[in-house]
This record gives structure tokens, C-alpha cells and sequence, in this order.
């Protein structure tokens, strides 16, 4: 297989020759290349396409927050990643959209080797000509929800505050009956009535209600008329999924990106299937019902039939977004473990979790044959003793959602 192409740029040529030396192991691998500027960065770009671009934050003419912004315009499937020793709101505001993920500085060469192999595993997966077949049968690939990018637009405001963003959401009457609809549902069992956006944010924080104005958004934009009922019932397991995968991630760890992840990646996580039965609404029919006779898994119904399956096609999309890249893993790998290269506990993992004990737990809800869970992989992150504490978290939450549903 063809090496990755891994462009590295910053302005200090000591960093670089400190970044050669690191990675120089790595070689069989990916092919390296160096730029000391931005402007030599965009430079080599006109020649070739790099698979990922690692570039530091500060740097004279074109900084690394406009470097990658023009990257994505020119080359949107490249990994973007910004290395920065700025922890000013400000600097790391700038990253938003450009950047897929944001490391600190400095930055060792465990950590880089880890981001270049998931990096690698994320473009193989998404270079699978399949998934390009069936991306090119879809005459327009939906944009970003509008409302979902001002927010984010507004985020990059070091200034803002949640009452402000309460009052964008406010503007909007149908998306602020839908978001306290939910916020005042059983998925959040919250003991007091909240009736603005404004207490929404204060009560759940950002991350919670970002992800669900942009559930809410794609779930509303993409019109599946025939498959109605389907879709509803997609939306209602994808809020579910988001739910346990966010409890059975603040049982694990205290890291908020990952909790916040694992919420935001669980309401998209079925994004995939999404675009699929918007898009070929009869062969995904016939998926289902493959699905159903044989006794497999609708995952495996989609590979037998489309050589594919929703989590590329959803991965993809959220790729061609700008997502970080924590959220295209877990929406990319959730159904397969065994390609994801990092074995310790992440979003991902917690939604694979949470999508597996949804079904588990509820037999009624599938009419096929339960998505695997990969024991192999939880046991290689050492993890095996937890299992019966996760599916606990989920029975209970499920139960409650029942109880007051």
C-alpha cells in the first residue's frame, strides 16, 4: 500500500530537525516531508496531495490556524492538525474549523505516532474506492447546518457568553421547541422545568446543546418521506446512543473532550445511514430487509450489499465537515474496533458500547441479528472487568427513560 504523505510545517528548522530525528523509525511507514512557513507549505501543495498536514500555531506571515483554514479549501479530505504552546482561548478559538485536532506543545513522539497511525487507519478507510462509488452516486452531499455553523462562528469569540448563545438558538422557534422538548424529556431526567435556551445552556453546557441542534438540524434537513417511521425511530436511538455513551464515559474518565465526544458522537453516530436512505431510499429498503431474513446485523447487510457501510459513508461526510478527528473515529469505527489502532478506552469505544447495549437491552427495537461487540479489542485496552458495570449504567438509564417516558 502506498505510504501516507505527512507534511510537517514550522517556522524554527530546529523543530523540524528535532522532528526528523523522532520520527525518523517511522519512515517505513508514511513519507515525511518539511516546510518552514506557510507560504512554503502551500507551496508544495500545488505539486501534491498530503494525507495529513501537522503545522505549529504561531508563525510569521501565515499562521497555523490560516494555513489549515486554506488547506481544507483547497484539499478538504487532508487530517488537519495544529501543534500550539498558546493556551489562550483566543489562539485556540482560531483553530475552530480548520483544525481537526489541536495538541499542546511540547509534543512527544508517542503521542505523534499515535496520531499519525489513527490518521493512517482513518484514510484507508475512507480511500476505499466503495465508499468513493457510492459518495459519487450522490448527486449533492448536504452542507454544515447553518445554525450549527453560527454557533461554532460565534465560538471563536473569546468574548461570548452562554446567554448570547442561548439568544441564537432563541431565534429560531421551531429549533427552540424542538432542543427544550428534548431537554425537558426523559433522555436528560433533569428534576426542574427549563423553558429558554438560554437555561438550557446553563443547565446541560455547550457541548450537550451543540449536539443537539445539530441532531436536531440534520434530522429535520435530510428528507426521507417513504422511510419516515425509520427515521424518527434512527433520531430517537441516536439520542439514546448519545446518552449512554456519555454515562458510560463519565464512569470511565474525567477527560471532558472525551465525555463530550462520546455525546456528540453517538447522536451522529448513525449519521451514515442517514445519508444513505436519503439517497438510495429502495437498495437501502432491501438492505433491511436482507438484514432481517438472514439474521445479521444491518451493518453486515450494508457490507454484503454496498461493499461499504454507514460508518464510512458518515465518517466521510463529517470528515468533509471538518470535524475534529475524535468525532470522524467514532462515527468511522464504531461497528469496527478491530481497524481502529489505539486500544484504550475513547468516544469510540463508548459508542460501539452504548450502541450494542441499546439493542442488547431493548431486543425489541431490532429485527435483526444484535451489532457485535468486540470482546477482543475490550479485553486488549484491559477493560474486560467493566463490561458488566457499562451495561448496568445502561440498563438503569434505559429503565428511567421508561419510567418517565
Amino acid at each position: 500500500m502506498t505510504k501516507k504523505k505527512v507534511l510537517f510545517v514550522d517556522d524554527e528548522a530546529n523543530v523540524l530537525d528535532g522532528l526528523r530525528r523522532m520520527l525518523r523509525s517511522m519512515r517505513k511507514e508514511f513519507d515525511l516531508n518539511f516546510a518552514e512557513s506557510g507560504k512554503q507549505a502551500l507551496a508544495l501543495m500545488e505539486g501534491t496531495t498530503f494525507d495529513i498536514i501537522i503545522s505549529d500555531m504561531r508563525m510569521p506571515g501565515i499562521d497555523g490556524a490560516d494555513l489549515l483554514i486554506e488547506v481544507r479549501r483547497r484539499s478538504p479530505h487532508t487530517i488537519r492538525v495544529i501543534l500550539t504552546g498558546q493556551a489562550d482561548d483566543e489562539a485556540l478559538m482560531r483553530t475552530v474549523g480548520g483544525a481537526h485536532q489541536v495538541l499542546a506543545k511540547p509534543c512527544d513522539s508517542k503521542q505523534l505516532t499515535e496520531i499519525l497511525r489513527k490518521s493512517k487507519a482513518l484514510q484507508d478507510m475512507m480511500a476505499h474506492e466503495p465508499l468513493r462509488e457510492i459518495i459519487s452516486s450522490i448527486d449533492t452531499l448536504p452542507s454544515l447546518p447553518s445554525l450549527y455553523e453560527k454557533l461554532q462562528e460565534m465560538l471563536k469569540d473569546p468574548d461570548v457568553q452562554l446567554a448570547d448563545i442561548g439568544k441564537i438558538i432563541g431565534g429560531d422557534v421551531a429549533m427552540t421547541a424542538k432542543v427544550l422538548q428534548l431537554v425537558n424529556s426523559a433522555f436528560f431526567g433533569l428534576f426542574q422545568k427549563v423553558d429558554t435556551p438560554e437555561r438550557a445552556v446553563s443547565l446541560l453546557g455547550l457541548d450537550t446543546i451543540k449536539a443537539l441542534v445539530l441532531g436536531v438540524q440534520i434530522f429535520s434537513e435530510m428528507q426521507c418521506r417513504e422511510n419516515r417511521a425509520f427515521v424518527d425511530s434512527l433520531w430517537s436511538h441516536c439520542m439514546t446512543v448519545g446518552v449512554l455513551a456519555k454515562k458510560i464515559a463519565n464512569e470511565e474518565t474525567d477527560d471532558e473532550s472525551v465525555i463530550a465526544d462520546a455525546f456528540l458522537g453517538g447522536v451522529l453516530h448513525d449519521i451514515g445511514k442517514l445519508l444513505l436512505i436519503s439517497n438510495m431510499a429502495s437498495e437501502y429498503k432491501k438492505i433491511r430487509t436482507m438484514a432481517s431474513e438472514e439474521r445479521i446485523s444491518l451493518y453486515e447487510a450494508e457490507k454484503k450489499t454496498l461493499n461499504a457501510s454507514h460508518c464510512e459513508v458518515g465518517g466521510y461526510l463529517l470528515g468533509l465537515w471538518g470535524f475534529q478527528s475524535a468525532i470522524v473515529e467514532a462515527i468511522a469505527f464504531h461497528h469496527q474496533l478491530d481497524k481502529f489502532p489505539v486500544p484504550r478506552f475513547s468516544a469510540t469505544l463508548a459508542i460501539h458500547l452504548a450502541n450494542r447495549f441499546f439493542y442488547e437491552l431493548q431486543s425489541d427495537e431490532i429485527d435483526a441479528e444484535l451489532p457485535a461487540l468486540d470482546e477482543t479489542y475490550i479485553e486488549e485496552c484491559g477493560l474486560t472487568d467493566h463490561l458488566d458495570r457499562w451495561r448496568d449504567i445502561c440498563r438503569r438509564q434505559l429503565e428511567q427513560q421508561e419510567e418517565e417516558g
